[in-house]
């Protein structure tokens, strides 16, 4: 079945916004059997459409998404000879192709949608379009260049990487052969090249992605291609995409004479282009503008080869630099920043896989016992010889058997915290290397009682250890042994030695005191804390100080265990609904006093209501970047209300994310609920309150100049 049929084609759109527009164009999917649920795949198309505006450059929206209403993928295109605004600098877009997957998306149908975001590049694929009079000419000019048809035989030169995801220049074909001895090509590390009117024609390779890999990230990759072909230049493009990522052979990359990174996600194994230069740009800006990247590269290949010595200087610094090292310029503070987040991003699904399971296995064993039920299910394991040994005396009819079954899962998980926190700080340091020494640190500092605070110090003494090991010049008839045995045996016995002949005591003695500062936490001093957590959620909205009132309180769980009322749970409890506050506040605002707020920021308001409940702070940014000050002050105070509320009726709660997903789970729901209604209800009252009073003192300057 094709991608798009005749029913699936609008030739008339008309629409007040794009909004509308996708409606009307999703409908034609309903028709035609193709959507079984239009609301959820439109909510996923604005979900899309939030995170990165899909107008592009030449009168083009592109609106798509994953989703599981889709029953298959399809295309629905839309000419709007009016206009309609997409999101793109250069004005509103006249032709519109929605694009629709299904959920999984990995069939080879998926192949084909990359070859529509190539066409869209070609000028004269749109020009086609545009002249089209009928349905049916539009369905047979898109599926000219978007086949489900695997060709029966092909041409060698047909069968290019340009198939798959990484493609040569132009249209996917291979380089010409030279013609004649004069135009024997050039070499460059076994890659032939031709010389072009007198200029050399460069081998560049590009890797394009995007946030949803499906239509930027080969849209990217054929604006490269043409304007690669059109310099002259040969270019190879990997495509991190949706349907698949076929790596360039290194071959290709060590001839190459530069390198171009058009992409908004992470490259993977970045590490393979060291050396090279590179120009490195978000994935619309290739899109926008790839003759100006291509120029770009030509400038650096021709310094680099005015100046060998950049090359060896570069293949030098790549050499000597532990993988995962940043070369960009960043303070010291972000750096530390970044490799603690890196170990609590690890962390965090251990806690919540552990946290929950272990919630639950409380609920069913109150549920079967009582409140006895809770105190006996933490009695269970799996290497006692008695009935509390779980793998031996089972009983599927049993709800305490299924009780403590997630109870000893869920602890199992939470034995990993601690040497994971330190295994990924590491990592972030010092990339795999630090693996081996942080693990196996954290694993010490468990075992010494060192908490949290023990896996933080072993991560860092073992990333830093590891990256200086790393770095030593060795022989290299000993290079391949280093990252298997020298590097790893090393910095381990380093970093394990040091901790537990100097760190482990003194830090366990801190970890001690500061979980008996916990333990004693009542009344005043509980609310003072739950304030000032509060107050530090609601005041960047997941920046620096929101993040480290977050790691205080999912750190915190690393060190409860089975336990059913520590402190822990209920600053994790206070730290989750501060952080609902901001989002869900602005939504209601925008709710209540509309008039207030741009087209812009009521449409935002409407998605922060989601965000909000799903314990999303930064749904409030946008509110915040165009008025800071209101917004800041109204969240600060709100969320530090609803911190010292939780902290002060004792909520407690197990898992670090989830909003109002993972209500169930929260002791004392009633009071949480509370604590979020006032937090909410005065940061909302406050936005309106002071943006009313501003606009009102707008007014009467204005007429008091009159």
């Amino acid at each position: 079945m094709s991608l798009i049929n005749a029913d699936q084609v609008v030739l008339d759109l008309a629409a007040d916004d794009r909004h509308a527009a996708t409606r009307t164009l999703a409908e034609t999917l309903v028709r035609t059997g193709r959507c079984t649920d239009l609301a959820q795949f439109l909510a996923d198309v604005r979900t899309r459409e939030e995170t990165m505006a899909t107008g592009l450059p030449g009168g083009i929206g592109i609106p798509h998404a994953r989703s599981a209403a889709i029953t298959e993928p399809s295309l629905v295109f839309g000419r709007a000879d009016a206009g309609i605004d997409w999101g793109a600098k250069d004005g509103p877009a006249d032709l519109v192709f929605l694009i629709a997957a299904p959920e999984g998306g990995g069939d080879a149908h998926m192949q084909m949608l990359p070859k529509l975001a190539r066409a869209l590049m070609k000028k004269e694929f749109r020009a086609a379009l545009k002249a089209a009079t009928t349905q049916a000419e539009v369905v047979r000019i898109v599926e000219q260049e978007v086949s489900l048809d695997t060709p029966a035989a092909a041409a060698p030169a047909a069968a290019a990487p340009a198939a798959a995801t990484a493609s040569t220049t132009g249209a996917g074909t291979t380089p010409a052969t030279p013609a004649s001895p004069a135009a024997t090509p050039q070499t460059a590390g076994g890659t032939a090249y031709p010389e072009e009117g007198g200029t050399r024609a460069l081998q560049l390779v590009a890797v394009t992605s995007c946030p949803t890999g499906i239509a930027h990230t080969y849209m990217a990759a054929e604006a490269l291609e043409r304007a690669a072909r059109d310099a002259g230049h040969q270019i190879t493009v990997e495509t991190q995409g949706s349907a698949g990522s076929t790596p360039i052979p290194q071959a290709q990359i060590d001839a190459a004479d530069a390198v171009i990174f058009a992409h908004d996600l992470e490259v993977k194994d970045k590490g393979r282009f060291a050396g090279k230069p590179v120009v490195d740009v978000g994935v619309k800006k290739a899109i926008s503008d790839g003759p100006a990247l291509v120029g770009q590269a030509e400038r650096l290949a021709a310094q680099w080869r005015e100046d060998p010595e950049r090359q060896r200087a570069a293949l030098a610094a790549a050499a000597d630099r532990p993988a995962g090292t940043d070369e960009r310029t960043v303070g010291v503070g972000t750096k530390i920043r970044q490799w603690l987040m890196s170990g609590v991003s690890y962390m965090i699904p251990f806690v919540a896989a552990g946290g929950i399971l272990i919630a639950l296995g409380f609920m069913l064993a109150q549920l079967a016992v009582g409140e006895q039920g809770a105190i006996e299910v933490v009695t269970y394991n799996l290497t006692a010889d008695d009935a509390t040994n779980i793998g031996t005396s089972f009983d599927p009819l049993s709800l305490m058997s299924w009780a403590a079954l997630l109870f000893v899962i869920g602890g199992a998980a939470f034995g990993f915290l601690v040497p994971i926190l330190s295994g990924f700080i590491a990592f972030g340091i010092a990339d795999r290397p630090g693996l081996v020494p942080g693990i196996v640190g954290g694993a010490v500092a468990v075992q010494m009682d060192a908490g949290f605070l023990g896996g933080i110090a072993t991560g860092f003494l073992a990333g830093f250890l590891a990256r200086w090991v790393s770095s030593w010049k060795v022989h290299k008839g000993v290079r391949g042994v280093m990252p298997v045995v020298v590097t790893p045996l090393l910095s381990t016995l380093l970093t394990c030695g040091i901790f537990i002949t100097i760190l482990g005591r003194p830090i366990a003695a801190l970890m001690e005191g500061l979980n008996g500062w916990l333990e004693g936490l009542a009344g005043g001093s509980a609310i003072i804390l739950g304030l000032i957590l509060g107050a530090m959620m609601g005041f960047d909205l997941g920046g620096p100080v929101n993040k480290v009132a977050y790691f205080f309180a999912t750190a915190g769980l690393a060190s409860v265990g089975a336990a059913t009322d520590a402190p822990q749970l209920t600053i994790m409890a206070a730290v989750m609904a501060a952080g609902m506050v901001a989002p869900l506040a602005c939504a209601l605002a925008t709710a209540v006093r509309p008039r207030l707020f741009t087209e812009p920021e009521r449409e935002n308001g409407k998605a922060a209501w989601l965000l909000g409940a799903s314990f999303i702070s930064e749904g409030a940014i946008p509110f915040a970047a165009a008025d800071p000050v209101r917004i800041m002050t109204s969240s600060l105070v709100g969320s530090a209300v609803t911190g010292a509320i939780v902290m002060g009726m004792g909520s407690t709660l197990r898992a670090p994310h989830g909003g109002i997903w993972v209500l169930p789970l929260i002791g004392n729901f009633l009071g949480f609920v509370l604590a979020l209604v006032v937090g909410v209800a005065i940061t909302a009252a406050l936005i309106v309150a002071l943006k009313s009073r501003d606009r009102s003192l707008a007014a009467v300057e204005s007429v008091a100049t009159a």
